[in-house]
């Protein structure tokens, strides 16, 4: 290795300098894809799974609740059209929720999600969300958004879960930067 680093100590700090300055750039690049992966494979923060096909109901049920929010100064109004529902454990639901732009030019939003309680988050999988997907509403525009979801059986035999009776799925929009969202 010593022979493909400048002699110049100069030029060797700067080398390293650079090389550092890429490896943290591209750790600062992969953080946010890595962290959302290591999220969802422990259920960290209340981080749901993803799914494809629901296990099959099972004899109990549990109850979901819908938070809805939007950033501050974002002109849309957004809420669930059920505020909460009682679901068997197992069987795929699905949920609607509706976004409305009240400003008088279009915007573009994107929805983060998060469950509470915490401990509940590795059994609540989405099959279907309109979470992390950009929405253009024209002033005036609703836009329908469904999601379709299960509660993990697994739930049941979880001694850190057994006292959930109710699990809240949250959504925020945020605006999207309008030249990240046109590039």
């Amino acid at each position: 290795m010593a022979r493909f680093l400048p002699a110049d100590r100069k030029l060797r700090t700067a080398f390293f300098a650079v090389l550092g300055i890429c490896f943290m750039t591209g750790v600062g690049w992969a953080s946010i894809p890595l962290y959302r992966m290591f999220c969802q494979a422990t259920g960290l923060n209340g981080t749901t799974q993803r799914g494809t096909v629901a296990p099959g109901a099972v004899d109990r049920q549990i109850r979901i609740d819908f938070d809805t929010n939007v950033a501050p100064h974002m002109p849309w109004k957004f809420a669930p059209e059920n505020p909460s529902e009682t679901v068997a454990i197992g069987a795929r639901d699905m949920a609607f929720f509706t976004a409305t732009n009240t400003s008088d030019h279009p915007i573009t939003g994107t929805a983060t999600y998060n469950v509470t309680p915490a401990q509940a988050g590795k059994y609540f999988t989405k099959i279907q969300c309109f979470c992390f997907t950009q929405q253009t509403l024209k002033p005036g525009e609703t836009a329908r958004m469904p999601v379709i979801f299960f509660v993990d059986p697994k739930i049941l035999a979880d001694p850190d879960a057994n006292d959930v009776e109710t699990i809240t799925l949250s959504y925020t929009f945020y605006p999207v930067d309008s030249a990240k969202a046109k590039g």
